[in-house]
């Protein structure tokens, strides 16, 4: 059977994550913290997952004319993401994301955007399957909807206000517990599962507001957390896209996720389909 065929429509940023150190209060200032960087972004995390996972991938994006945007690829080309729909913008750098790691591997992060909010061109869309976010131009996300006409995924993150098309058409939503209360009672506006991950407790999938499954992640010592939301969203979206039934895309999706917080970084921390199949075989 050949590979299923995935666009991702999404964010390149280079992530310089300070690790080792307690997480800052406002005001405060903390020492003894490690410093390194990994090529990030939402919409690369999930190309990059998605294809470690066993799809073909193309990532449709933007970066800077500068030194870290080939960086910021780097992972993406050795993996093999089809980057022929990512372009270069000649004004804006490329996107970059400030992470703080704890000890205990929970994360806080801001991201400057960059070039990725100069995303407002779209190539064609593919008729096989397409994967969004929130961290490009909403309209661009929009105008991606309405073109594309075979399975749409989303990933509300972050939370922000958006035309009901957005909420309306995809035939997967995924969201975290903080973005399911800013949406609140407009999550289930549509006809797609809607998928509310949980953290450590797993996730919960819903349809037209009715819960259908849930799944729990297999228990890991975690190193670092950054990432392991995109990479569920990935697996997610390719397991639902191979026909698995719900639950079992799920568990499917926590194990990659689960695995994914054993590395450091994002991208680096994306597991290889023959892990997840082994840890799920382990259960």
């Amino acid at each position: 059977m050949s590979p299923l065929r995935l666009q991702v429509l999404g964010s390149i940023n280079l992530d310089i994550v300070a690790s080792g150190a307690p997480l800052p209060g406002p005001g405060e200032t903390v020492t003894g913290a490690t410093l390194a960087r990994h090529p990030g972004g939402k919409g690369a995390n999930q190309a990059l997952a998605a294809r470690r996972l066993g799809a073909e991938v193309s990532l449709i994006g933007r970066v800077g004319k500068d030194l870290f945007a080939e960086e910021a690829l780097q992972i993406l080309r050795c993996d093999g993401v089809n980057l022929t729909h990512v372009t270069i913008d000649e004004t804006l750098p490329t996107g970059v994301a400030l992470i703080a790691v704890s000890p205990e591997g929970e994360n806080q992060i801001i991201v400057a955007s960059g070039a990725n909010m100069g995303l407002i061109e779209l190539p064609p869309l593919t008729p096989e399957a397409l994967l969004c976010q929130l961290e490009l131009p909403v309209e661009t996300i929009a105008a991606a909807m309405a073109r594309a006409n075979g399975f749409v995924a989303i990933n509300l993150a972050p939370a922000l206000p958006v035309p009901d098309i957005i909420l309306s058409r995809p035939d997967l939503i995924v969201v975290n517990e903080g973005e399911a209360a800013c949406y609140g009672a407009e999550l289930h506006s549509g006809q797609g599962l809607v998928v509310i991950t949980l953290g450590a407790k797993g996730a919960v999938a819903y349809r037209n507001g009715a819960e259908l499954a849930r799944a729990m992640p297999p228990h890991v010592d975690v190193v670092d957390t950054t990432g392991a939301g995109d990479c569920f969203c990935a697996a997610l979206c390719l397991s639902l896209l191979e026909g698995q039934p719900v639950g079992q895309a799920m568990a499917f999706a926590c194990t990659a996720a689960a695995l994914a917080t054993t590395r450091a970084g994002a991208q680096t921390s994306m597991p290889l389909r023959i892990d997840v199949e082994a840890r799920l075989h382990m259960a």
